[in-house]
């Protein structure tokens, strides 16, 4: 699939999952699709690891253009956002929902080939705990639907460009 199709999916999947929370209570309705305030549904993609009691990240071969980049605990991959800066997320409401973030209730760890000094945490306006990794927070995409899938690789949405991170804390598949 292309990546023109991937950021159309993408954002069907956002525009869906916001209006299917129109009639959810947020905190504040402020913050538009990303900045600001969060929302607060409590339900997260099934691919998602954005609550586990400590997060582990590992890295895995996951081929093509990607290589060896980061993942979380199910082998989903780990991606950045160019928009976030000095380490606190800029996708917040939609972008959230498109573009989950890898949330920890505990120090995070490093496995199988991810750099334990690289890895942070970065609190989000909600009070949850973002992972980061090389000063970058962390998020899956709710397009992919297996582990090892990297869909998400140099998708341009929520107003800058998504990657995955080689081990080395560099933006992989360019």
């Amino acid at each position: 699939m292309s990546r023109i199709h991937l950021s159309i999916a993408a954002l069907a999947l956002a525009v869906a999952v916001a209006a299917a929370g129109c009639g959810s209570s947020s905190s504040s309705g402020e913050g538009g699709a990303y900045g600001g305030a969060e929302s607060t549904a409590t339900s997260k993609p099934a691919n998602s690891a954005s609550s586990e009691p400590a997060a582990s990240i590992s890295v895995s071969n996951l081929g093509g253009d990607v290589g060896k980049a980061l993942v979380d605990s199910e082998g989903f991959t780990l991606y950045y956002f160019e928009k976030d800066r000095g380490g606190k997320s800029a996708c917040y409401g939609a972008c959230a929902q498109a573009w989950p973030p890898l949330n920890t209730d505990g120090a995070p760890q490093a496995t199988n080939g991810a750099i334990a000094s690289k890895l942070g945490t970065s609190k989000r306006s909600d009070g949850t705990v973002q992972v980061t990794y090389a000063g970058w927070p962390l998020y899956t995409y709710a397009v992919d639907a297996k582990p090892g899938e990297a869909n998400g690789t140099d998708v341009k949405s929520f107003g800058a460009t998504w990657y995955p991170l080689h081990p080395n804390g560099e933006k992989a598949g360019e």
